[in-house]
């Protein structure tokens, strides 16, 4: 039996940290008096920090200077990281620690491939970390998804071929990411959004153990 890389990415796969930056956006734009929904929220999902900025500025017809944008990017991330800091492991998404727990038992292989900057901390706060073999986050990659550096690398580190790979998605880019790189790529969201993923499941408690096992022997 060939070892498998299972490749999980952190923001609504593992712990739901996407209500912090929704937050912390959202208090962005407050300041600026633009008006930022939960549906204008739906467009940053998978999308860099900059690239969020630009499309909530366009929201507003704001215009800025590099400078001010490199302070509304650092005033986000303080916000979130200030969020992020009460975190425990009641974030912990359903049936996530029993799915990771399950993998390392049958002996395989587990990382991270997130583009999240803080993906440690976070680990570290909900009581997760000691699960992963390896760590690939925002500081190690220089391409976003659907780029699938980040999940090519993790697999590199595991020791593993990108066809014994598979990855835990709920965004569309990362499951692009995937694809592109010809790992199985399985949804963790709706069907509809994700569509382009092989395998679609609500969250982890609707994905059995033998299900785990057949990913792992075939």
């Amino acid at each position: 039996m060939s070892k498998k890389a299972f490749i999980f990415d952190l923001d609504g796969v593992i712990v739901d940290t996407a209500k912090y930056h929704f937050m912390a956006w959202q208090k962005l734009a407050d300041s600026l008096d633009i008006l930022f929904t939960p549906e204008h929220n739906e467009e940053l999902k998978g999308v860099s920090r900059v690239r969020s900025l630009e499309i909530i500025l366009g929201l507003g017809n704001v215009t800025a200077t590099e400078e001010e944008k490199q302070k509304w990017l650092t005033q986000k991330n303080e916000d979130y990281l200030s969020y992020i800091e009460k975190m425990d492991d009641s974030e912990i998404l359903p049936d996530v620690r029993e799915t990771l727990e399950f993998i390392k038992e049958k002996g395989q292989g587990i990382a991270l491939g997130s583009a999240s900057k803080n993906a440690r901390p976070i680990l570290e706060k909900v009581g997760l970390l000691h699960f992963f073999d390896v760590i690939v986050d925002g500081n190690d990659v220089t391409n976003a998804k659907p780029d699938p550096e980040v999940f090519v690398r993790a697999s590199k580190l595991l020791g593993v071929s990108n066809e014994d790979a598979i990855v835990f998605e709920d965004s569309v880019a990362g499951i692009q990411a995937a694809n592109i790189a010809g790992m199985l790529s399985i949804g963790i969201g709706e069907k509809s959004v994700l569509k382009e993923a092989k395998y679609c499941f609500p969250n982890f408690l609707h994905m059995d153990t033998s299900f785990i096992e057949t990913l792992i022997k075939n």
